[in-house]
């Protein structure tokens, strides 16, 4: 299995993983080849035939998003074009003809070119508020920095199933705004079940997963439950949730699992990746995790999870699903199980230093 992996300062990484199997005792994590990346990337969005690549770009002195070809299972990954954005760009996602960017206190929609660029800006979006105050502006600093207002400003968007709606922080267009059950939360990421029906949200702040139900136009939530997502014993303060995401198989449409991803604020204080039991309709079957594993590091600003597909001729009774794991403190790639009961760490690669001597802070990861 194949993916790519973004870094926040040098470039794409194209990885192999191989679990273990009757034959081969223990699972291997290789690097296939990186390819020279015009920025950081700190978020990467497949098209859906896996032959684009859209990333954001830390680029200086302006911030862009960028498309790449992928051809050959990421053996060939090759700059197609980058476009200017007025903020740095926290998040990108695409459907067939449009990719949405989205960062701090502004966010763009392009089209996509017929050769899979990036074309002309539709629609410019602006999240501060009507009197013209970017309310990230005055929240003071933080640990790791603002990144732009990142760390509260827009952050996320992803598409619902049938591609109606946009969920995040914020819409795209504002039909209905919701707020999040607690007033110190700090909505991260979204991710929608598969049914359409249930929206996963992540609390940066609280280290909470809110699950909402969604109305069937696609544009009003109600709030149903929340889980903390990391020990019980442990003070969210310390803490900033990264990520949640769903199982992937064998039945996509009725996925096993929610995985949430939380990273430590120092890096003496190591990250959490939690797993939940989820119903055949998308809620949680309990609050209590089926398994809350503790990373190696901090995680540093990455500590991103992301579920590998579920490969065809697996049986369906096989318990075992994967995750790569992304850490920007130690520039490792780890590769996870989950057999059902627990979390474990089956595989990992170094990412290695830039030139400079600096490590390559892995991001985030798309497979392919």
């Amino acid at each position: 299995m194949d993916f790519i992996v973004g870094s926040f300062n040098h470039d794409l990484y194209t990885l192999r993983f191989e679990p273990a199997t009757s034959d081969k005792s223990k699972a291997s994590l290789s690097l296939i080849r990186p390819t020279p990346a015009i920025g950081g990337h700190s978020w990467l969005a497949l098209s859906r035939k896996k032959d684009f690549l859209y990333c954001t770009a830390w680029t200086k002195p302006q911030p862009s998003i960028a498309a790449y070809s992928v051809q050959n299972s990421g053996r060939n990954i090759q700059f197609l074009n980058a476009k200017p954005i007025q903020a740095l760009s926290g998040y990108v996602c695409c459907d067939a003809h449009h990719i949405y960017s989205v960062g701090g206190p502004t966010g763009e929609v392009f089209r996509i070119a017929g050769d899979g660029s990036i074309g002309d800006m539709v629609q410019k979006l602006d999240f501060v508020d009507p009197q013209g105050v970017n309310m990230s502006e005055g929240r003071g600093s933080v640990p790791h920095g603002d990144f732009g207002g990142l760390r509260h400003g827009a952050h996320s968007a992803d598409l619902s199933p049938d591609g109606r709606s946009l969920y995040g922080e914020p819409p795209l267009t504002l039909v209905n705004k919701h707020f999040a059950p607690r007033p110190t939360d700090g909505p991260r990421h979204t991710w929608p079940h598969p049914n359409g029906k249930v929206l996963y949200s992540l609390q940066e702040h609280t280290s909470m997963v809110d699950l909402f139900s969604i109305d069937e136009i696609g544009v009003t939530l109600s709030h149903m439950q929340g889980v903390k997502v990391i020990p019980v014993d442990k003070d969210p303060k310390h803490y900033w949730a990264d990520e949640v995401r769903l199982s992937t198989g064998p039945d996509h449409e009725k996925p096993r699992y929610m995985y949430a991803s939380t990273r430590g604020l120092k890096p003496e204080t190591k990250g959490y990746v939690a797993v939940f039991r989820l119903k055949d309709d998308g809620t949680l079957e309990s609050v209590e995790a089926l398994h809350i594993w503790e990373t190696q590091t901090s995680g540093g600003i990455a500590n991103a999870i992301e579920p590998a597909p579920w490969q065809k001729g697996r049986e369906a009774s096989d318990a075992t699903e994967y995750l790569a794991l992304t850490d920007s403190e130690e520039g490792w790639v780890f590769m996870l199980s989950f057999d059902g009961k627990e979390v474990r760490e089956v595989a990992r690669l170094s990412l290695g230093k830039t030139e400079e001597g600096e490590v390559v802070q892995a991001a985030t990861t798309v497979w392919l």
